[in-house]
């Protein structure tokens, strides 16, 4: 009694997919680096004007947060999606 085991094929993917994910590498790296930011900015307000407090940290961090997902929501809004650069 044997079986024999195939590879499993891959299946190709849709046009819809591949544009559903570039949508999300987009929103995700765009929300990142907002969040990124905001904390950058509250650190630096914190240092320099808070003496040091939490609070700017964690609204620099919210800003940055909604921002992201405020622009992540126009992208998925969006009929395109993606932005082009034509070089």
């Amino acid at each position: 009694m044997s079986t024999e085991i195939k590879p499993q094929e891959l299946v190709p993917s849709t046009a819809s997919q591949n544009l559903l994910n570039d949508k999300w590498d987009v929103v995700l790296s765009n929300t990142l680096i907002k969040t990124g930011l905001g904390f950058g900015g509250g650190v630096l307000a914190s240092i320099l004007f808070f003496k040091r407090r939490a609070f700017p940290v964690w609204l620099g961090v919210g800003f940055g947060l909604g921002r992201g997902y405020a622009e992540g929501d126009a992208i998925f809004r969006s009929n395109h999606g993606l932005r082009t650069v034509k070089a």
